[in-house]
């Protein structure tokens, strides 16, 4: 029965098909998210690390800068490099430079001061006054010798009984490089404490501050014997890096140690952190037992949604399945018995019904689209037979040339070839070149008619005259200055046409010097010339309308069609036509 039922196969089929790649995705999900939260934990306290360490240096620095005050008061330079100690006036000096460093911090407990060439050492402290004892052999002391020797002329001692650590400069008669004086300054670790404690979760990770030597300067463990574990704190002092992980397993720590190191001018302290992979896996653990609850859930859903599949489902599913591939491959004619009663035969018939609505849509909006666009075309040429015409002007042009009348036969001759150029119903589609001898036709019956009142001016560049574009483009646009600016003008009434090939467009401007329109207005043409509804705004909009819509017809959305008022007065229409055409083809000539 297993091996002859599709129910079974199927059952089994889903089953194993779901199971193991759904089990399989909780285990991978498990383990990359587990090293994706560790290296993303790892990250965050690498920066909150280097954060930290810019405090713990700015704060130092700002201690260290203290000193460097010493050399903006003359006085106290000429007392330290005076070979005697000098009188009661230069040692008042002396005085109120230990107690403004003693006071320029709270942090600062005592503050030393050893003069080099008097071999006197000054001392002062927050409980003492200040007090004088003699200093022998100062350059051969450990900790000023550390000083001396340091790039950044300055030491920081350790931590001492006292839990205090001291900062120890060397301060050189610059330009010259023998030093005058070593200055102590006696710290409270209060601050470094309150930097340090932003800086780990206490219990659950360790954070230290160690001198280059290994001392120890902080320790987040109050009991801490990091003195005594050499191995882990030698790996740090010895490493090549000034910053970096390094992973460290032993028998009281499995995990990662951060570490951070400050700059040369502020002791080159090593901050350490060491994280706990118990600590860095926490996000991750939390996520996996998410990722296993619902993964139950979502498996037993699945479980159970597969005993319910049966053949009686999956055989119609099948079939109409088969019918949306037919339908992808464009076969739109689908034909197929019915599915059942049941959602999937329901399904069945709407799908049958759809296809064949998509069809009849199909048809009745591609027809109405090529009949539009045809009497589109059609409507803007003028349907009059122009035989008649044609035969006519030419016996009025034979009667004026025997009356000798040759302009009447001149004019005659304009408008005959403007109205045969304008009827002709068999080319759509024709050169710049015949376009432009059609507006100079219309151009000299204008002429004609006003004489010396009219200048026009056509401006065509030789490579656009072959330049295939919709006819009777230029006439309507020149029209609508004779009806609108023309008449009002106050001075001669100029008219310029320009067309221009650029790369693979034809630029064209038509401008005047007539009155121009108002801001308002203009904006109302705009409005009526883009807008898809075709609504009446007056006259003076139709032409433009008229020309506007045909490029669109021919070119689509690549017609550039733009109107502005001159700043010197008149009108300019600016045109751009892709060489190619957009809709039509240059060989169509309906």
């Amino acid at each position: 029965m297993l091996k002859t039922s599709i129910r079974n196969k199927l059952i089994v089929l889903l089953l194993l098909i779901t199971i193991i790649p759904f089990g399989s995705s909780i285990i991978v999900t498990y383990l990359y998210t587990k090293e994706s939260l560790k290296d993303q934990s790892i990250q965050e306290n690498i920066n909150l690390l280097y954060q930290g360490k810019v405090n713990i240096e700015s704060y130092l620095k700002e201690l260290n800068n203290f000193t460097f005050a010493f050399y903006n008061n003359p006085d106290f330079m000429n007392y330290l490099r005076k070979n005697e100690i000098g009188d009661y006036v230069s040692r008042g000096v002396a005085h109120n430079v230990l107690q403004s460093l003693l006071y320029s911090d709270e942090s600062v407990n005592k503050v030393t001061m050893a003069i080099v060439k008097h071999e006197d050492l000054l001392t002062v402290s927050r409980r003492s006054a200040i007090a004088y004892s003699r200093l022998v052999k100062a350059k051969d002391i450990d900790y000023y010798k550390k000083a001396r020797e340091n790039p950044a002329n300055l030491y920081i001692e350790p931590l001492n009984a006292q839990d205090r650590f001291t900062i120890h400069r060397a301060f050189r008669d610059v330009p010259a490089i023998h030093v005058l004086a070593y200055v102590s300054l006696e710290i409270r670790p209060d601050k470094i404490n309150e930097l340090s404690k932003y800086l780990y979760h206490e219990e659950a990770e360790e954070f230290y501050i160690l001198t280059q030597e290994g001392h120890l300067i902080y320790s987040s463990e109050a009991n801490s014997n990091v003195n005594e574990q050499l191995e882990w704190k030698e790996t740090l002092l010895t490493a090549s890096e000034s910053n970096g992980t390094v992973a460290w397993k032993d028998e009281n720590f499995d995990g990662v140690m951060i570490y951070e190191t400050t700059s040369d001018a502020t002791g080159s302290w090593i901050l350490v952190k060491r994280i706990p992979n118990m600590t860095l896996y926490e996000s991750a653990y939390s996520v996996a037992i998410i990722n296993i609850f619902f993964g139950v859930i979502g498996l037993s859903l699945v479980i159970l949604a597969t005993l319910l599949v049966s053949f009686k489902i999956t055989s119609p599913i099948r079939v109409l399945l088969q019918n949306i591939k037919q339908v992808e491959k464009g076969n739109m004619q689908v034909q197929f018995q019915t599915l059942g009663t049941d959602e999937i035969g329901v399904l069945g018939d709407r799908f049958k019904t759809m296809i064949e609505k998509i069809n009849q849509l199909i048809n009745r909006e591609y027809k109405l689209e090529l009949e539009n666009k045809t009497n589109q075309l059609k409507v803007l040429h003028s349907q009059i037979n122009p035989h008649f015409l044609y035969n006519t002007l030419q016996s009025i042009g034979t009667m004026a040339l025997k009356n000798k009348v040759p302009e009447v036969y001149t004019s005659l001759t304009d408008l005959s070839q403007i109205m045969r150029y304008s009827m002709n119903m068999e080319h759509d589609i024709v050169p710049l070149e015949k376009e432009i001898n059609y507006t100079k036709a219309y151009m000299l019956l204008q002429k004609q008619r006003f004489g010396d009142d009219l200048e026009y001016h056509l401006d065509i560049d030789e490579l656009a005259t072959h330049v295939k574009v919709p006819k009777m483009i230029l006439q309507p646009i020149i029209e609508n200055y004779f009806k609108h600016g023309f008449e009002v003008r106050n001075h001669i009434g100029k008219l310029t046409v320009k067309c221009k090939k650029k790369d693979q467009y034809l630029f064209i401007s038509i401008s005047d010097n007539g009155i121009g329109v108002s801001e308002q207005r203009l904006k109302e043409i705009r409005q009526h010339l883009y807008e898809e509804k075709n609504q009446s705004l007056g006259g003076d909009s139709i032409g433009l309308k008229n020309v506007y819509e045909r490029l669109k017809l021919y070119y689509s959305e690549e017609v550039s069609f733009k109107l502005r008022s001159r700043d010197s007065g008149g009108f300019l229409i600016t045109i751009r036509l892709p060489i190619e055409m957009g809709l039509l083809h240059e060989g169509d000539n309906r």
